[in-house]
């Protein structure tokens, strides 16, 4: 596998899995290379829309797709804004608004425990009966007030208590090792070098 689309248009998501995954020799293109729509994700569950991106961009593309689907889950809110994550304010997605609403529902709420939940999938092609599946979280608690420049989404708000730093603070090579993101990815790759040996 020299190459892989991956079934985001997040800029973010693509730099942080493009840095990942060089060490393996894998270009990974993003879907918006080949002009690809992005998926519907109806589903409740992470994992569930994460295949059902991954197999929409290996269908427009003919290429082995990955596909993150990931959120924040928010104790106090019963798991919200979870897989609605990127659009908890609505369309169009703002990262500004869905962090001004988390805080909104937040106000007064002393449980502040919250987890990124990232659901990775890889599949061969569009009809893979056997996806890779790996999964990760990453634990902390919702600031009161945003802190930090870096990172992308509730970033900003997800505080690590062990550094008492927030996402959006801290290096991103130490982010791509501690995030749910980084969890989910060395599992994946686990996979992937079982399957080649």
């Amino acid at each position: 596998m020299k190459q892989l689309v991956l079934a985001s248009g997040n800029a973010g998501k693509l730099k942080e899995l493009a840095a990942l995954l060089a060490p393996l020799g894998i270009e990974v293109l993003p879907q918006s290379a080949f002009r690809v729509s992005e998926a519907d994700e109806p589903h409740p569950s992470f994992v569930e829309n994460a295949i059902a991106k991954a197999r929409h961009a290996a269908r427009a593309t003919g290429l082995p797709a990955l596909a993150d689907d990931s959120g924040l889950c928010v104790d106090a809110l019963g798991g919200a804004p979870g897989v609605q994550s990127a659009r908890f304010a609505g369309e169009p997605k703002s990262d500004q608004r869905n962090n001004a609403l988390l805080l909104e529902r937040l106000a007064g709420e002393t449980n502040r425990r919250a987890r990124f939940y990232c659901a990775l999938t890889l599949v061969r092609h569009a009809e893979d009966p056997q996806p890779l599946i790996a999964c990760g979280e990453w634990h902390g608690e919702i600031l009161e007030a945003p802190r930090g420049k870096d990172g992308f989404g509730y970033d900003p708000l997800f505080l690590v208590p062990d550094l008492e730093q927030t996402a959006a603070e801290i290096a991103p090579e130490l982010k791509n090792v501690l995030s749910h993101r980084g969890s989910a990815f060395r599992q994946l790759l686990d996979k992937l070098r079982a399957e080649t040996h």
